[in-house]
């Protein structure tokens, strides 16, 4: 058997302009000649010529957020309570660890232009598509084609979005994880900011993460490399760091193809 690994996750880098600016990731790196210096200090008769050719150990410090590069949103981002306001909502170290490595289904939106509102029709005629039902703990993923735009200002006003129609509509399957190669789960924020500028209709406003208010989910923002999946026949694997009470963590998100 030929057992295949697709990386799923962008790499978290200095200064790179794919999110707003007080959300871009800042990374100070310490080569080894710095960190001679600082390792010294944890071997007080030491001194730098006791060192391999006088070189320590790296280290880098970074500012980020929990949703810096591919990471796994938390009900608790949405809101402080889920299912129907009947529950508290998880924090990304509650999240059953069961949720997290599933079969993976792949649903191609690429062709809808940027700031679509994809609908529950929408998925039902994509999975006719590939012949596919989804069953409880599938991990759907949705293919923008937004991430070709990652590292540049633009990936924040790609791809599609999804609504809460078409997010309820997957929960109702049995799904707990979805993703998708864009910025965002729902739409671009800014198309949205606009639409209800000219409507006042609150109820577009982060209405696909707002679903999880009703029914508690998980979904991954920030994939990249779905192009290279299939729609179905692979399992997903995206658990989550796990950060005390937080609303999101990063992941290593891959795809396994046997």
């Amino acid at each position: 058997m030929t057992r295949r690994i697709i990386d799923l996750s962008v790499a978290i880098e200095d200064g790179l302009p794919s999110d707003p600016e007080p959300m871009i990731p800042r990374i100070n790196y310490m080569n080894h000649e710095q960190g001679a210096d600082s390792m010294i200090t944890f071997f007080p008769a030491a001194t730098k010529q006791d060192l391999p050719k006088g070189l320590g150990w790296a280290m880098e410090s970074m500012q980020i957020t929990t949703h810096s590069g591919t990471h796994l949103d938390a009900p608790w981002h949405y809101h402080p309570t889920m299912d129907g306001d009947s529950t508290k909502a998880l924090t990304i170290d509650e999240i059953p660890l069961e949720w997290c490595f599933s079969d993976g289904v792949k649903l191609d939106f690429s062709d809808k232009p940027d700031g679509y509102l994809v609908k529950a029709s929408d998925l039902e005629e994509a999975l006719n598509r590939i012949n596919y039902k989804i069953k409880p703990l599938d991990i759907v993923l949705i293919h923008t084609g937004a991430s070709q735009a990652w590292g540049k200002p633009e990936y924040l006003v790609k791809g599609c979005g999804m609504g809460r129609e078409a997010t309820l509509w997957l929960l109702e399957q049995g799904v707990k994880i979805t993703g998708t190669d864009a910025w965002s789960w729902d739409r671009p924020l800014s198309l949205i900011a606009k639409e209800f500028e000219q409507t006042r209709n609150a109820s577009i406003i982060w209405e696909g993460h707002f679903a999880g208010i009703e029914k508690g989910y998980c979904h991954i923002e920030k994939l990249c490399n779905l192009e290279q999946l299939p729609p179905t026949g692979f399992k997903v694997a995206c658990f989550p760091i796990k950060i005390k009470s937080a609303s999101a963590g990063w992941v290593r998100a891959v795809a396994i193809i046997d």
